[in-house]
């Protein structure tokens, strides 16, 4: 059953790839060159998206080679899908990590959870309002869900590492493993 499952969510993210990997503006880390990329799909409500955070600064920091992209996966609330727009409005002025970052140790998401993290990213708010009204930000949104939905990705944080999909919360080792089967594989 196990080996059924991975085929086929072989197969969905080889179908995906590109709305996978490829990250919107600077929504990623790590080397810009890395030989593998860990596309992980959070959501700023999310414990364990903000519990995962130390385990991807500890891959990027022990694997040079490595690349994240990170997916705005607003499922948990509507407050989501405004932070998310703010994340890749940040994106867009290259200041995503920075607004990650402050969002994320900002405490409970809130509206003002999401002001003090633009300003503590220094976003050109004028600017990130009108992104965060854009088409662009909108569809990479639905994109987002849509291919979480073809993957089978239900809640977050989740990943994709090569053709492997990971759901949830997992421990630093399945993480650096699955760095390890992709980059043999190749992909």
């Amino acid at each position: 059953m196990k080996r059924l499952q991975e085929r086929e969510s072989g197969k969905a993210v080889a179908a995906n790839r590109a709305a996978i990997f490829d990250a919107y503006a600077g929504a990623w880390e790590g080397n810009p060159s890395g030989d593998v990329t860990v596309s992980v799909w959070m959501d700023y409500a999310c414990g364990y998206c903000r519990a995962s955070l130390p385990m991807i600064a500890r891959l990027v920091a022990e694997d040079p080679k490595v690349r994240i992209v990170y997916r705005e996966l607003p499922v948990l609330s509507e407050g989501s899908r405004v932070a998310a727009r703010w994340g890749l409005a940040a994106a867009e002025q290259g200041k995503f990590k920075p607004f990650h970052m402050a969002l994320y140790s900002g405490g409970q998401l809130s509206e003002a959870s999401i002001n003090a993290a633009a300003a503590t990213a220094g976003l050109d708010t004028a600017r990130a309002q009108q992104s965060i009204g854009s088409a662009r930000v909108e569809a990479e949104v639905a994109r987002n869900l849509d291919v979480a939905s073809k993957l089978g990705v239900t809640g977050t944080p989740s990943w994709v590492i090569g053709d492997q999909v990971i759901s949830g919360m997992v421990p630093y080792e399945v993480l650096k493993e699955a760095v390890l089967t992709a980059r043999r594989k190749g992909k």
